[in-house]
């Protein structure tokens, strides 16, 4: 579980790097409304941290289409 959560802080810091190239970690914290110290726990994926906060982060950098597969179970041919 911890590896996906990694991925997620990861992809996270990457698109804020490419997204808001001038912003360093207290602006973009500012930007999506919490702490720096919130957002350097959202970039190591930590998971204390509520999914509205990342919702909201992706919000700002135009990425909230894969939130919608989220928890999305997948409809087999096999399925009543």
């Amino acid at each position: 579980m911890t590896d996906h959560l990694e991925q997620l802080g990861a992809n996270l810091r990457t698109a804020r790097k490419r997204r808001y190239p001038h912003d360093g970690l207290a602006a973009f914290a500012l930007r999506i409304g919490v702490s720096r110290a919130t957002l350097q726990k959202m970039e190591k994926g930590d998971l204390s941290v509520g999914i509205g906060k990342y919702y909201r982060a992706a919000e700002l950098l135009r990425l909230t289409e894969p939130f919608t597969g989220l928890l999305r179970v997948q409809e087999s041919l096999f399925d009543d």
